[in-house]
Formats: C-alpha cells, structure tokens, sequence
C-alpha cells in the first residue's frame, strides 16, 4: 500500500526532472552522495549525483539528481546534455570535487566555463599520506599556496613547498601540480567570489540534510525508491532557499564586469 501510495510521486519527479531551467547559471556546485541499492539479489554501491546551481538572483537551487554506478566523461556528458536540452545556455563557473571524466565533459557542452576544484578535497586527499606527526607543518606550509593574496604569491609558495617535501611526499606534489590550473582558478576574482567558489560547501551542506532522511534506511529496494526519498527531501530543503546567499549583491556586480558578454541580456533592465 504505501508502495502505491508513493508510486504516485514518480510523476512529479519525472516532470522536475525534466523542467525547464534557467539560460544562465553564475555558479554550479557538483557532487556525490552513495547509498545502497539491491540489485539482482544483492547490495551494490550508488551514488546519487547532485548539481546545484546558483541563479541570478543569487539563490541555491538543485538542477537535478543522476543516480548511477560509475562516473566517466560518457556519464557526466549525459548529464551535461541533460542541462543544455533544458535550456541552460551558460555556466560561468563550476565547482566540483575530483569527479572523474567531469572536466572533459563539461568543457564539451559550455566551452566557456571556468572548473574550480574543491581547496578542502584536494587537502583532505594530501592529508590521507602524511604521517600524523607531520600533519599539522605540512599544512602551514599548505595554507600559504591556498590563502594566498595573488595567483604569484600562491606560485611561489607552492615552489617553496615542492622543495620541502618533493622527496617525502611526491604524491601530494604531483597531484596538486596536475591539478593547478582548476585549484587556483579562484585567485583571479575578488574575496566574495573566492569564498564562494573554493570550496563545495554549499553541495555538502544540501547532502548533509539528505542524510538526515535516509540514514535510517540501510539500503533501497529500487533506484525508484532511492530517488523518490531524494526529490521529497530536495522539495523539503529547498523550501528554506528563499534568500539569496551572503553577498550575492558584490558578487553579481563583480561576475557583471568580469563576463559582460556572456551576462548581457541577463543583466538588461
């Protein structure tokens, strides 16, 4: 009975899956929560992919929700195609953790768009090969690349950092290097952006309140059954964004000038 009952949402997450979205988002926000599944007579690992974007007006709202196994660019491809068949023309920037495939992905569909990767991922994944003992000096050393004032004070203090612990550590030195150019993105932009962007916090706080729904169910019966509890969970949390996030008025007069090409018609009175 309650199965049939809920069944009658399936609906309405079809069709809020399937809105229309806005021509311009500022900001995107991606991520992932896992839950389990059954399939075929046993437990697997899913995670639920979220994209929350920030719209002009400077208020969170959640994009849309993608369960699958594995990410791939074929994956985040889809999902990106999704976005612009809903009538999302730009992205002006998008944050993510380490999602894999995602960057080759998006740069596809919006050439444009700017990457950020997450600062606290990309310090919780060096933290996870530094002994205990060298923890707290490595992030010191650490704090001086990502809260520098300029992109050439962070460079400079990544070279110093490289010389110190190149030879203890070349896994952390190598995995920043590859990732430099999506790591400092935000240097180019002003402390209200940079707040914004650097981290995926306002993702993790959205998958924070999922969490309190779902932490009681040990697994789903259904992707169906996983996704409902999702969109009524998203509808719930959602009904608190009726705001606009801190200074969004200096950060939308600073993405005015930065992409006034791109935010034109947007921004017409």
């Amino acid at each position: 009975m309650v199965s049939k009952i809920t069944d009658k949402i399936l609906p309405m997450v079809s069709e809020w899956q399937s809105r229309p979205l806005d021509r311009v988002y500022p900001v995107v926000f991606l991520d992932a929560i896992h839950f389990k599944v059954r399939k075929d007579n046993r437990i697997i690992n899913k995670a639920a992919y979220s994209v929350l974007g920030i719209n002009m007006a400077g208020q969170k709202e959640i994009l849309g929700i993608w369960i699958g196994e594995h990410e791939s660019a074929s994956f985040w491809l889809g999902v990106c195609n999704d976005l612009k068949n809903r009538g999302v023309e730009d992205i002006l920037i998008a944050c993510k953790d380490g999602l894999s495939g995602f960057s080759e992905a998006i740069s596809t569909v919006f050439p444009q768009t700017e990457i950020q990767l997450c600062i606290i991922h990309q310090i919780r994944n060096s933290l996870k090969y530094v002994s205990y003992k060298q923890q707290k000096e490595l992030m010191v050393d650490l704090k001086k690349i990502y809260q520098a004032l300029t992109i050439n004070e962070a460079e400079l203090a990544f070279t110093k950092f490289k010389e110190k612990w190149a030879n203890r550590y070349p896994i952390i030195v190598r995995s920043w290097e590859n990732n430099w150019i999506e790591l400092t993105a935000y240097f180019k932009y002003p402390y209200e952006i940079r707040r914004l962007i650097y981290t995926t916090n306002a993702i993790e706080g959205y998958h924070r309140q999922l969490r309190k729904v779902t932490k009681t169910k040990t697994a789903y019966p259904t992707n169906e059954s996983l996704i409902k509890i999702i969109y009524l969970a998203t509808a719930e949390a959602s009904k608190k964004w009726t705001m606009p996030i801190r200074d969004w008025k200096n950060c939308i007069s600073q993405f005015a000038i930065y992409f006034e090409d791109r935010l034109q018609s947007e921004l017409a009175i």
